[in-house]
C-alpha cells in the first residue's frame, strides 16, 4: 500500500454563497473544491437531482475512488454490478476502476456530497458539460477528453435493467456521453 500525502498549508474553506454552480433543473452541480486546491488529495462536488432524475450514466476512474454521502433524499448507485438504494445518511465509495453511476430514486430528490481522492480537475469537466447541454460543443467532445478527467464511459446492463424495472427516468439505451455528469 502507497500511501499519499498531500502538501498543502492552508485550509480549504468554500462558502456556499461563493460556489460555482454549473447545469441548471433537473441536474446542479456546485463545484466546491478541485484537485488543484487541495494539492491533489481530493476533488469535491454537490450534486442535486430533482425526482428520479439521471446523475451520471455508467463509467469508472482508473486512478480515483469515488465517495457518495447523501445529504438528503434518496439515490440508486451502480457499483460495479449491483443497484444499491441509498437514504439520507447513507455513504457509498465506488474504488478505482469499478462501474458507477447514480440517480434520484424515482419519486425522491437527491442531494449528493461527492469527492474523488485522489483528486482530479474535475471542475472543467463539469462546465465541458455544461457547453455540451447549451449546444456549444458536441456531445462526442466528451469522448475526446475522458483520459484527461480519468472519466470513461461504459455500458451497464445491472443499470439499464434498472431501468426497464421502474427505476428512475427513461434512458437512452446508448453510451451518449451528453446524459452524463
Amino acid at each position: 500500500m502507497s500511501l499519499f500525502v498531500p502538501k498543502f498549508d492552508r485550509s480549504v474553506i468554500v462558502r456556499d454563497a461563493e460556489a460555482e454552480v454549473v447545469g441548471r433543473a433537473p441536474t446542479t452541480v456546485k463545484l466546491l473544491a478541485d484537485s488543484s486546491a487541495t494539492a491533489g488529495a481530493l476533488s469535491t462536488q454537490r450534486v442535486t437531482l430533482a425526482d428520479g432524475a439521471d446523475g451520471a450514466r455508467p463509467h469508472r476512474h482508473n486512478n480515483s475512488a469515488e465517495m457518495f454521502f447523501v445529504l438528503d433524499g434518496a439515490a440508486e448507485l451502480l457499483s460495479g454490478e449491483d443497484v444499491v438504494t441509498a437514504g439520507r445518511g447513507d455513504l457509498v465509495i465506488v474504488p478505482p476502476g469499478r462501474p458507477h453511476a447514480f440517480a434520484a430514486v424515482p419519486g425522491s430528490d437527491a442531494d449528493l456530497l461527492i469527492v474523488i481522492t485522489p483528486g482530479v480537475e474535475r471542475f472543467e469537466y463539469f462546465r465541458h458539460l455544461q457547453r455540451v447541454a447549451l449546444g456549444e460543443v458536441t456531445p462526442e467532445s466528451l469522448l475526446e477528453v475522458q483520459e484527461l478527467y480519468d472519466n470513461h464511459f461504459l455500458r451497464s446492463e445491472a443499470w439499464e435493467r434498472r431501468k426497464e424495472h421502474g427505476g428512475g427516468a427513461a434512458e437512452p439505451k446508448s453510451e451518449d456521453p451528453r446524459e452524463s455528469v
